[in-house]
């Protein structure tokens, strides 16, 4: 996972913990007067259920993690887990913090099939451990505090399926319908980018098809084969628009990416780019070669990069794969 997925996750985790935190030690510390009597735990945890933010049940376990109380949930109480073995679940397999309290990792529950996690809250008596209070939480049920994160714009690169990298020399390119008209099908999509509102393309220069996407209607992509790619008619479906603002690829660039993307398509017979794609917004182009590796990088990086940078030479004068 990426470092500033993992840094708005670690947030996100923080400010749940916070919110939970105080309301489950609370009711900890009432479940330990009344332990081993099932009724009256049962009794407390229906008490302090309304108190814990966003819940979906409440239960508690002793130290090997069998369960001596029932569920308690929004609707009242659930005898079929009482004697329940809890501790081969996730959140009984991770280690409690010195302070007694753990926020879970995420998991799948088993009865909702849903992401989910669970606050355990140590309790003890005279410095015994006697088991612990578990809150059980739905992710979508939980506050979200921060914003969506921002996908960084640093050069990624993804190694594809080993057996396709495996038998790459034993492969070439084949000539594509998109190929054989390949500068003026490149043509028509600068045409989109810049006067038709397309905002982000992918080329499947293989399968001789793009996908776009455009400002009028973002939710939902179009393809176009390459008979379409073919026809500069084809424009006229789309209606004019002024170039976006706010977008970080200057609209005199597309040219320039497009073209750069041909010279890859066309740069060898065995190592070729089979897909490409574009976002004017945040700058990013993806590339996947004949190799199945595949790089995510900015734009500006990708047209400070010749084809000797993507194809290199081995001693032999053998191309090497745009991957190593």
């Amino acid at each position: 996972m990426e470092d500033v997925l993992k840094d708005t996750v670690y947030r996100q985790r923080e400010a749940v913990a916070r919110l939970l935190h105080e309301p489950i030690a609370r009711l900890a510390e009432a479940c330990v007067s009344v332990w081993g009597d099932r009724d009256q735990l049962n009794a407390v945890l229906l008490s302090g259920f309304r108190e814990i933010s966003a819940c979906s049940e409440l239960f508690i376990v002793n130290r090997e993690g069998i369960q001596i109380s029932d569920n308690v949930n929004g609707s009242g109480i659930d005898v079929d887990h009482f004697g329940r073995d809890r501790s081969t679940r996730p959140y009984m397999r991770e280690a409690v913090p010195a302070w007694g309290f753990l926020l879970s990792d995420a998991y799948v529950s088993l009865l909702s099939r849903r992401p989910s996690l669970t606050a355990l809250h140590v309790l003890r008596s005279e410095g015994e451990l006697l088991g612990y209070v578990g809150a059980s939480f739905d992710l979508r049920d939980l506050p979200v505090t921060g914003r969506l994160y921002d996908e960084p714009s640093r050069w990624v690169q993804i190694k594809g399926d080993p057996s396709i990298r495996g038998t790459v020399f034993m492969q070439s390119r084949a000539e594509s319908p998109m190929d054989q008209n390949l500068a003026g099908s490149l043509s028509i999509m600068q045409e989109l980018f810049v006067e038709r509102g397309v905002f982000q393309g992918m080329i499947h220069f293989s399968s001789s098809r793009v996908t776009i996407w455009t400002v009028d209607d973002p939710f939902r992509y179009r393809i176009l084969d390459h008979e379409a790619l073919a026809d500069p008619d084809i424009c006229f479906a789309f209606p004019l628009r002024a170039y976006a603002k706010g977008v970080v690829i200057p609209e005199e660039q597309i040219g320039s990416l497009l073209n750069a993307m041909r010279e890859l398509r066309l740069m060898d017979e065995t190592f070729y780019l089979r897909s490409a794609s574009i976002n004017i917004f945040n700058g990013m182009i993806g590339l996947t070669f004949s190799c199945d590796g595949s790089h995510y990088m900015h734009f500006d990086e990708f047209l400070g990069k010749n084809l000797s940078f993507w194809i290199g030479s081995s001693a032999q004068g053998t191309a090497q794969a745009p991957e190593d």
